[in-house]
């Protein structure tokens, strides 16, 4: 997708022209470059090639729509401390837009980073971490790391390295181009020793380009300023804050502010030059015991060539899939894997919190958990495209944090299987584009929500389908998770989309304590395990009924939201995936035309009509990504190929030009909404490309989508 064309000036940072602690003027005070270094270290000559070496044709190239390869798209023009693309909310705000913004990350931490080069959301060492960049949440207090060019007008190209999460920015001034590597370390062993390090390496492409670099951790979500030490010489700093420590180093001299809480540098690259700047996060009572060693320059190096090296290791052991789509579905699976914690097998459903579903409204939420949800959907659409150790991981640690108990069960976990979630709202934090409050934790941890049952014997299912028949204690754990769904079928619960009013009879709820029964039956059976089958076929026969008669306007003929309600409700489309009714049953038939007709705004479907379906916030939110997906893949298995194809493009057009998308999007704003990027929607694009391309390629001889849940995985 091309990226929008804006003019990028440069600036002068913040702190500029005053000396830093040692009497050394800051990069505001003297932009000379900086003097070369010694052999051995700092600014040498680039790889020629192979492991770390340079990208070739990476700049040069016109990049196919979503082949997020080695060549860039369009460039995006403007200034240094500024952004691409227009305002959307407010006005003068300072914030880019969400699209602006690129995922690095470990498979343990994350970070976004903006188009100009700046990361402005870190969470390190999980992905719950408190931050230490977060100026998405507050631009002046949340903290930065931005390397750009210091002076001058300049193009900004951008893309993810082919089959991996390294992104290159290319950055092409008057007086040369150059591009900057962007990642954490990623190395053999990291699923339980990573390196926790953050690397971004200049390189000096053609002609010499001026950089400036300004980086301002602020820990725990910008609430405490580092304590900033000079290590050894001007290139080894340490920052200190709490619990927390960076270990920073790069090839220049590095310079504090006069407040001395944040260093700045300004460095020259002339073609075949590097400049390299690393971060590696450790606590602050191991940084106080160990002596810190300056990094070689040759060593940053070899971590990038390990870095996309393991990457492409990963994406080999994927199901490529062939076509005009396949591009854009490995790109989902590395945003789901790199949503993925590596050491535990948690899925969080977002890298970020507090993204607002509307600019200035209330609905901003902290998304950097484990849904149980959220997570069977990652883990099949993994599965999908052969990540079958992802799926067997997350089953895992659902059992784990469960205790293996149902009566144990949550809707969503911490990425180490914490229970204890609480929600809290900072009032001193700007939020995104004013966007209060800003939240940490997540309140429906304690919510009731009956889906969450049958996912996880649907999970189950599928795995034994693909050769992994639980065992005793795995079983005990399944059973009784079929027990308290029929138990429990008749409460009135939380829903799919976790309402904070009151607690309603979710017609999705009910199909989903439908599922729990029947994986829980056919596993049974299939598995000759002792079970009640002949009681549990009584009660799924009930959850039938009741969803047949108390879930139906007979009137309309379709299924809606709540038992004895008339509002429409999105999660409908999931229905057929359930195995509940196939795709092509009268009833569902008329259940999409209607989502078609009463929650489609510009092509995007709305996941409920706030008016009719009241959440306990006001205003209507934008369009919910995945829900648009889901209606693809409706259309498809119903054999309406054209019209399935339509919302899919209309869907895939919301991500951005790395193909990442994020929670929400304003059709009429052409603008991002929501945490970001998000799981849920990822994995939705995933299923709903692979429907298309299924039943394309046998459009000759269409069938309807089999009712049989046993086929559903096949």
């Amino acid at each position: 997708m091309p990226t929008t064309n804006t003019r990028h000036n440069s600036g002068h940072h913040e702190d500029a022209g005053h000396q830093d602690a040692d009497g050394k003027p800051t990069q505001g005070a003297d932009r000379k470059p900086a003097p070369k270094p010694a052999r051995g270290r700092g600014k040498d000559a680039a790889p020629p090639g192979g492991a770390g070496g340079p990208v070739q044709g990476a700049a040069h190239q016109p990049m196919q729509r979503h082949d997020h390869g080695p060549t860039p798209g369009p460039a995006a023009k403007g200034h240094s401390q500024a952004h691409s693309g227009e305002n959307y909310g407010l006005g003068d705000s300072p914030y880019p837009p969400i699209s602006d913004y690129a995922l690095i990350g470990d498979c343990h931490s994350a970070a976004l980073v903006s188009r100009s080069g700046s990361i402005d959301w870190c969470c390190i060492p999980r992905f719950d971490s408190g931050s230490c960049f977060g100026r998405l949440l507050d631009w002046e207090h949340g903290g930065h790391f931005i390397i750009q060019p210091a002076e001058g007008e300049y193009d900004v190209f951008r893309h993810y390295q082919d089959h991996t999460l390294v992104l290159i920015t290319t950055f092409r001034t008057e007086s040369g181009e150059a591009r900057l590597y962007d990642c954490f370390a990623m190395h053999s062993g990291g699923k339980t020793a990573p390196r926790r390090e953050m690397l971004r390496i200049v390189e000096g492409v053609r002609g010499s380009v001026q950089f400036s670099m300004q980086l301002a951790p602020r820990f725990d979500y910008g609430l405490t300023l580092p304590w900033l030490r000079r290590e050894q010489d001007y290139r080894l700093y340490s920052a200190i804050g709490g619990e927390n420590a960076l270990v920073i180093y790069s090839d220049v001299d590095l310079t504090r502010s006069s407040g001395g809480h944040t260093l700045n540098a300004d460095f020259t690259v002339r073609a075949g030059e590097r400049v390299r700047t690393s971060l590696t996060y450790t606590t602050a009572e191991t940084w106080d015991r160990v002596e810190l060693e300056m990094p070689m320059a040759a060593d940053l190096d070899t971590h990038l060539g390990e870095t996309l090296a393991w990457w492409h290791e990963w994406a080999d052991h994927t199901h490529r899939q062939h076509g005009p789509d396949g591009p854009g579905i490995l790109r989902s699976a590395i945003i789901l894997k790199a949503l993925t914690n590596a050491a535990t097998g948690a899925i969080v459903a977002a890298a970020t919190t507090s993204l607002p579903e509307l600019i200035g409204g209330a609905r901003n939420f902290d998304y950097r958990y484990s849904w149980v949800r959220d997570s069977v959907f990652s883990a099949r659409a993994l599965s999908d495209v052969g990540c079958r150790i992802e799926a067997d991981s997350f089953q895992r640690f659902i059992i784990r944090s469960a205790a293996g108990s149902a009566a144990n069960l949550q809707i969503m976990y911490g990425v180490g299987g914490e229970r204890q979630l609480p929600e809290i709202t900072l009032d001193t934090l700007d939020g995104y584009q004013g966007s209060r409050p800003v939240r940490f934790g997540n309140a429906a941890a304690s919510q009731l929500q009956l889906d969450a049952y049958g996912e996880l014997l649907d999970l189950a299912w599928r795995w034994h389908r693909r050769g992994n028949s639980p065992d005793d204690d795995t079983w005990r754990f399944l059973t009784e998770l079929v027990e308290t769904a029929a138990t429990r079928w008749m409460e009135p619960d939380s829903g799919f989309w976790e309402m904070r009013g009151a607690t309603l009879h979710f017609v999705f709820s009910k199909v989903c304590c439908w599922m729990a029964l029947d994986r829980g039956i056919r596993l049974a059976e299939e598995c000759m395990r002792q079970a009640p089958v002949r009681r549990w076929r009584q009660v799924r026969d009930d959850i039938r009924h009741a969803i047949e008669t108390e879930g139906y306007d007979e009137k309309r003929g379709i299924f809606t939201q709540a038992f004895g309600e008339d509002a429409l409700d999105a999660t409908a489309l999931l229905i057929p995936a359930t195995g509940f009714l196939p795709y092509t049953d009268p009833r569902m038939e008329r259940t999409v035309e209607a989502i078609r007709t009463d929650l489609t705004r510009d092509g995007m479907v709305l996941r409920y009509l706030n008016a009719e379906a009241p959440d306990g916030f006001e205003g209507q939110e934008g369009a919910f990504i995945a829900c648009t997906f889901w209606l693809a893949e409706c259309l498809a298995h119903q054999g309406r190929l054209d019209e399935a194809r339509e919302a899919f493009d209309r869907a895939f057009a919301t991500d951005n030009d790395l193909g990442l998308f994020a929670e929400e999007y304003d059709p009429k704003a052409h603008a991002m909404l929501g945490n970001f990027p998000q799981a849920l929607t990822h994995l939705s694009h995933i299923v709903a490309a692979i429907a298309l391309m299924q039943h394309s390629a046998a459009v000759s001889s269409l069938t309807d989508a089999p009712s049989d849940p046993q086929d559903l995985d096949e």
